[in-house]
């Protein structure tokens, strides 16, 4: 599984790539500011671009020290979850070449608890230890591309180094071990919904309880926009040029993450191979999902379940989504261009066209 991330700079997020185009976030904020409503701030994590629209504007909090809070929380995310980062928690438990538990922060425990549990639910179709798979096809980084298909051998040598099996962790004291010393984490898949869920966090701390967060395209809401209603966003079409909307929603109290296949693949003997993995095989899918959406309360597990659904492909994912009431929303393609399919839960966020 695989996900280009712009959080930790060109590196890949397990699955697919972040593809929600957030007219919320650049649109109404326009408008918003026209009207002199709510306050905007933006910014740069690595090459990440976040915004985040707050309705009321906090009266004990300057805008500089609100800029200065949220950037230093998303720093702090690359800096628990980033692999390319030799200092960061996570590439220090990668370095580590001991089977015995490794002491790790309350924060990085829940998130592999997360992990592991939609690992152990999806049967290790959603698996955060593909990593050597990842480097190998040459979607670790752009430097990395190789658009050539590794040999059986090479596929079953990095296959040997993946199997979430082989991770543990704990709480109390927050620990992670693996039973394989070679075994590397990649959270990549995750990254950005955790990224906007922490800043949220961070406003709830300061007692702002009416915003929107959005990094790499992954969304967190809470309360009302400033207009007064919930929080509009758009979901991109799947195309390999331009940005057009596919659908808006309706967004209040929850998170929103959308993952999709056509902006990193490359293309041999005219087939397309795209960054989506399939853990058993140890190559890349070979369904029609070009792009799907996820709601739920937290962008974090949006994120996950996004991932998941791009390497179950269209018709097992919305299978999946159905048996576990999880709000989704497919692209696939056809011979005659896109169809689409959501869950009932979706349905009730859309606008009108």
């Amino acid at each position: 599984m695989l996900k280009q991330n712009l959080l930790n700079r060109a590196k890949c997020k397990i699955l697919a790539f972040g593809l929600v185009f957030c007219f919320g976030v650049f649109l109404l904020a326009a408008c918003d500011k026209s009207d002199h409503l709510g306050l905007h701030l933006e910014g740069m994590q690595g090459t990440a671009l976040w915004h985040v629209s707050i309705t009321h504007s906090p009266a004990k909090i300057s805008e500089a020290e609100l800029q200065a809070g949220l950037s230093k929380t998303f720093a702090d995310t690359n800096q628990l979850l980033a692999t390319w980062d030799d200092t960061s928690e996570i590439a220090h438990f990668n370095h580590y070449q001991g089977t015995g538990w490794f002491s790790i922060s309350p924060k990085l425990a829940k998130l592999l608890d997360l992990t592991l549990k939609i690992s152990q639910q999806s049967g290790g179709v959603y698996d955060v230890t593909v990593g050597p798979l990842i480097k190998l096809w040459g979607f670790s980084s752009h430097d990395a591309e190789k658009d050539v298909v590794p040999a059986k051998a090479e596929i079953d040598l990095a296959l040997a180094k993946v199997g979430y099996q082989k991770l543990q962790v704990r709480f109390d004291p927050p620990a992670v071990r693996k039973s394989q010393a070679d075994l590397q984490v990649e959270l990549a898949s995750v990254a950005d919904g955790f990224a906007a869920d922490q800043a949220g966090l961070y406003l709830e701390s300061l007692g702002i309880h009416e915003y929107m967060v959005e990094i790499a395209g992954e969304v967190r809401t809470r309360g009302l926009s400033p207009r007064g209603d919930p929080w509009h966003i758009a979901i991109e079409k799947p195309v390999e040029e331009g940005r057009i909307v596919q659908k808006g929603l309706h967004l209040q109290d929850a998170g929103l993450a959308t993952s999709g296949d056509y902006r990193d693949y490359f293309m041999q003997g005219g087939k397309r191979y795209s960054h989506t993995f399939n853990p058993v095989t140890g190559a890349p899918v070979t369904h029609n999902l070009a792009s799907v959406s996820v709601v739920s309360e937290e962008a974090t597990l949006a994120d996950a379940y996004a991932t998941l659904f791009m390497a179950l492909g269209e018709e097992k994912g919305k299978a999946f989504a159905e048996a576990h009431a999880i709000n989704a929303y497919f692209i696939w393609r056809t011979d005659d261009g896109f169809e689409t399919a959501n869950t009932v839960g979706f349905q009730r966020l859309f606008t009108e066209d």
